[in-house]
């Protein structure tokens, strides 16, 4: 029986860069660091408030085949991934402070029927969407 999500995967081009993003950027916190065999290496970080899941910082490689890899590179490269959708207490103090770092921004913060949103990128150029979160209904969309 599945319990819960323990483990998600964020590509990215350089493991101690995009760590660093994460955790002095952003404010996880590191988590696994370790080499595997002679090209693998293993590199999870973690929000304080969310231990229980890990999101692993992967470079384009095993286990997936050559093309697969350089196509997850060449999206990267094109800032055309995906990474996570995070969630925020206040979405436009959240812009400010991570624009002040020198995040950057895909898209301001907005109003949405679910909520206030916004769309940045990390390091490597994933998307993540940061949303203050309201109730809702089918019907808002509408």
């Amino acid at each position: 029986m599945i319990t819960n999500i323990s483990l998600v995967t964020v590509y990215c081009l350089d493991q101690d860069a995009t760590r660093d993003f994460y955790v002095d950027v952003l404010g996880f916190e590191p988590g696994t660091d370790v080499t595997m065999g002679e090209d693998f290496r293993w590199v999870t970080i973690r929000h304080p408030k969310q231990p229980e899941i890990e999101v692993t910082l992967m470079t384009p490689g095993p286990p997936l085949d050559d093309d697969a890899a350089a196509f997850v590179r060449r999206q990267l490269e094109k800032g055309s991934m995906g990474g996570l959708g995070l969630s925020v207490d206040d979405c436009r103090k959240t812009y400010e402070e991570l624009t002040a770092k020198g995040v950057t921004f895909l898209q301001e913060p907005s109003e949405r029927p679910y909520g206030v949103e916004a769309v940045m990128r990390d390091n490597t150029g994933n998307w993540l969407v940061l949303v203050e979160s309201r109730d809702f209904t089918p019907q808002d969309f509408e």
